[in-house]
């Protein structure tokens, strides 16, 4: 099987199987995607940071949801970068590409504080959101912050909520390839794959007592996760975020003795939701009194997108529960 000839270099997700040590995973870069993302706003390097790995979890996580549902992180903290929101759109139909989008609320007079940007985030906790569309409840899931980065958060959340090892490497980096600047990001995530049921083999060994992938294997599984883990460990930022190694040469390089398959790559998009309907409806809460007091100098209300920046005027009288 030619591998190369199913995945797109940038801007994609490739999902693949480890046979040998029933493990999946998932293969992720982002590049002008990344950029559409960033260049909405015109964030400080640490905020860019964390807003480029949110996505980069969110389009992995997200891939293996359903046709037409919507995954979404929110990351929320009492430091100088208090929010972090991702959307990670499913696609409409087969061989149709997926969206993201993604954004951060800061305080800019706090930045300048010491610490990692994870740090900058403060005490709060990372929420993981799949709405399944209409008359269907929302799922929603909850760690708090903790082990030093957005991805330990994630893998706490799956041992925690899923009960399913995981473990995510991350690498990204601002670039200038001559025309201006550029972010580029890469990662691995693997995952074992679920048993008919599966409970903490010992007490949780995480910080504040919760579980992490080690507590949920033993035996044979343990042995075969450790192995992934020590090979995942090889992998380099210039491998993990290109250009010159290609996705299915690095899972070949990384993986060949896990006898490595692969499923077809999915494409992400940019992509935002929003539209004057869509802000209609959620001003459908307010009151006449209280479209009044949202009302400017003009006589108009106006709203902006916080994920793409697009702009919207209304006329007062259109807007509120009167309307409905």
């Amino acid at each position: 099987m030619n591998i190369a000839s199913k995945v797109a270099w940038d801007d994609s997700i490739l999902p693949f199987q480890l046979d040998k040590a029933d493990i999946k995973g998932r293969m992720a870069r982002l590049d002008g995607t990344l950029d559409e993302i960033l260049g909405q706003h015109n964030y400080p390097m640490d905020v860019a940071a964390m807003v480029a790995e949110a996505a980069m979890l969110t389009v992995m996580i997200g891939q293996n949801i359903s046709l037409r549902w919507k995954l979404s992180l929110q990351i929320r903290g009492d430091g100088p970068i208090r929010l972090i929101a991702t959307d990670y759109f499913a696609p409409t139909a087969d061989g149709k590409p997926a969206q993201i989008r993604a954004y951060a609320s800061y305080d800019a007079d706090r930045l300048e504080q010491a610490g990692t940007p994870f740090e900058k985030i403060g005490k709060g906790m990372f929420a993981v959101l799949i709405d399944q569309g209409k008359g269907m409840t929302p799922y929603q899931g909850i760690t708090p912050l903790a082990g030093g980065s957005l991805s330990a958060c994630a893998e706490t959340y799956f041992a925690q909520s899923e009960q399913l090892p995981t473990r995510f490497s991350l690498s990204l980096a601002q670039t200038d390839e001559g025309n201006g600047p550029h972010w580029r990001a890469g990662g691995i995530m693997l995952q074992h794959m679920p048993k008919a049921s599966a409970f903490a083999k010992d007490a949780p060994s995480g910080n504040d007592g919760l579980l992490m992938a080690g507590d949920l294997l033993e035996d044979d599984d343990e042995e075969n996760w450790n192995r992934a883990m020590i090979l995942l460990d090889t992998v380099e930022t210039t491998e993990i975020i290109g250009p010159h190694v290609s996705p299915d040469q690095l899972l070949l390089r990384l993986f060949h003795e896990e006898l490595p398959r692969v499923y077809d790559a999915q494409i992400v998009r940019f992509g935002c939701t929003c539209g004057p309907e869509k802000v209609r409806q959620a001003m459908s809460i307010y009151s006449a009194k209280d479209i009044a007091h949202m009302t400017n100098d003009q006589g108009t209300v106006t709203a902006d997108c916080q994920f793409c920046g697009a702009h919207y005027i209304f006329a007062p009288e259109t807007l509120g529960k009167d309307t409905e």
